[in-house]
């Protein structure tokens, strides 16, 4: 579990809910579960509308993209590339064989196969590349679907609050009432701004930068895969990954590696 996320939902709500409190407000000034229906059941609805099932489907992948442990091992990998260099120099492409039936990562597996069998480099290459365009294009997915009800979510706090204010509006009888009317009114609008800028368009806004961190490493894995079967020397390969690994440490801070 990514402990930043965590920490930032919790920390945004109690700054929220605390200053609600140090004015003077309270609970029952909050909780309004009509605003709630009508927000939240409106922007789900409204998301419902938007994409198809096949991309809604998607959405445990999205928050596991966002809310999961995403720690990267780009140093381990180069290290395994330069190794594999090393091999395939000394025995031939040929014994990666083994590595690329078994190895745990789909990308270097596919391509570790790819060099295996004899695939024309240039193939290999666009592959690779296309595997890697077919992650981002599902990354995009992911995150749209966040940024579609974090643009909702406001549009649905307006309706709430404008239907309240027509039942305010409708029953005049007693002016006593219609300051605290006016105010429960207005909490739809209160939820639908703070959930889309404290929740949903901060996933999204996380899921793209976990994609950028993949994209990232494979990449280095790219280059590495090209380089072993190009036949280039360990110690090549090892300069050409270099420059991925510089903001390694910084890129799994901002990550949020700790769990």
């Amino acid at each position: 579990m990514d402990i930043t996320s965590i920490i930032g939902i919790f920390a945004g709500l109690a700054a929220l809910i605390g200053g609600f409190f140090w004015e003077g407000g309270s609970v029952s000034g909050l909780l309004q579960w009509n605003a709630a229906l009508i927000v939240f059941g409106g922007t789900v609805a409204a998301v419902l509308i938007s994409f198809p099932a096949r991309t809604l489907r998607a959405i445990p992948a999205a928050l596991k993209m966002a809310f999961g442990r995403n720690r990267t091992h780009l140093k381990e990998q180069a290290e395994e590339l330069v190794e594999m260099a090393l091999l395939s120099r000394r025995s031939g492409v040929l014994s990666l064989e083994p590595r690329a039936e078994a190895h745990p990562d789909p990308f270097t597996r596919e391509g570790l196969q790819l060099i295996v069998d004899g695939t024309d480099p240039g193939q290999v290459r666009q592959i690779l590349e296309l595997e890697m365009d077919a992650a981002e294009l599902k990354h995009e997915g992911y995150a749209k679907i966040f940024e579609a009800a974090g643009g909702y979510a406001p549009t649905m706090g307006i309706i709430g609050t404008v239907m309240g204010l027509i039942r305010v509006l409708g029953n005049l009888t007693d002016p006593s009432h219609l300051g605290p009317s006016i105010a429960v009114a207005f909490t739809a609008t209160l939820y639908g701004v703070a959930s889309a800028n404290l929740l949903l368009l901060p996933i999204a806004s996380k899921i793209k930068a976990r994609s950028q961190l993949r994209l990232h490493g494979m990449e280095m894995l790219l280059v590495g895969i090209l380089a072993v079967q190009n036949g280039d020397h360990p110690q090549l390969v090892r300069k050409k990954l270099a420059s991925f690994l510089q903001d390694e440490k910084d890129e799994n801070t901002a990550a949020g590696v700790r769990s």
